[in-house]
């Protein structure tokens, strides 16, 4: 799974916890989801039950505690499929 098609997925696992949805048509790799997208800690746990589900996946608390940027979640989200492939 390439990091453009993880991208665009992901974007429709945050989009529910985005106040500002406009803010999501401009996500990049250095998009902080807590600065830039003004997703609150709860959400952020959210949003990573909602990635594993979304791919199947299990992602670690020391994993979990780098999700902040678009650009780490994609990076965990790529590590973890390729292992469980």
């Amino acid at each position: 799974m390439d990091r453009t098609t993880i991208l665009t997925e992901l974007k429709k696992v945050i989009a529910p916890y985005t106040e500002d949805k406009t803010m999501l048509d401009g996500i990049t790799e250095d998009t902080d989801l807590i600065k830039d997208l003004k997703i609150n800690s709860a959400n952020l746990v959210d949003i990573i039950i909602d990635a594993e589900s979304q791919y199947n996946i299990e992602i670690d608390f020391d994993s979990a505690e780098k999700m902040y940027l678009i650009g780490n979640c994609i990076d965990i989200i790529s590590d973890k499929v390729n292992q469980s492939a």
